[in-house]
């Protein structure tokens, strides 16, 4: 299992301190009713922790004509919208909401070139919140296709993410389906797309980093 670069930090942070309380507790409470429980805990804890900051493999569907899902997730908007931070016209905007248990790597939606990038610091509202997009802590990231055709997407921090990593550079080549970064718990990802594009996915539907096809363009 290949565990994202940028949390091993975070993981040997996790297990440290799962094995400190574990043996406090073993050796000064004697009260197996509190150890095990507690013990179990931390081991579920760990085990958890480790298959939230893998990047699993998958098969990717898109290309530099299609669109395929940041991350997995709900679907939970699906509006025309003006985008006016890099496109600055009339867009779908398309988001997706990962919870605790979705895998919290994200992949490039699209093969071409990034002609924009910018991190925001911010709060850490709750994802849901429709304000999150501007008030939260965020990226935005535009990718140029081969064909010429541009779409932005924001990686948007939820009420406990509280590290959002990008490896976007200006003229970096990007292919679809490659690791792009990764958002630390509970988070959104918002992408804004032409208004000529065929959206393939609804409001409610689940889906799935690299394998879903969220629009043709």
């Amino acid at each position: 299992m290949k565990l994202d670069k940028n949390s091993r930090g975070t993981l040997a942070l996790v297990y440290s301190l799962s094995v400190c309380v574990a043996a406090t507790l073993l050796f000064f409470v004697h009260q197996p009713l509190i150890n095990l429980p507690v013990c179990a805990l931390l081991i579920w804890f760990c085990v958890w922790q480790t298959f939230f900051f893998r990047v699993p493999r998958r098969t990717t569907s898109g290309s530099s004509t299609t669109v395929s899902s940041v991350a997995d997730g709900k679907v939970v908007i699906l509006e025309k919208v003006f985008e006016p931070e890099y496109l600055k016209r009339e867009c779908i905007q398309l988001s997706v909401y990962m919870n605790f248990f979705d895998v919290h790597a994200n992949f490039w939606p699209l093969t071409g070139e990034v002609s924009y990038y910018r991190y925001y610091p911010g709060a850490h509202k709750l994802a849901f919140n429709p304000k999150s997009s501007e008030k939260n802590e965020h990226s935005c990231t535009g990718i140029r296709s081969e064909e010429g055709k541009e779409i932005l997407f924001k990686q948007i921090a939820g009420g406990f993410a509280r590290r959002i990593v990008n490896y976007a550079q200006l003229g970096l080549k990007t292919v679809a389906g490659t690791q792009c970064g990764i958002i630390k718990f509970g988070s959104r990802i918002d992408y804004f797309l032409p208004l000529d594009a065929c959206i393939k996915v609804s409001v409610g539907d689940m889906v799935r980093a690299c394998e879903t096809v969220i629009a043709e363009i």
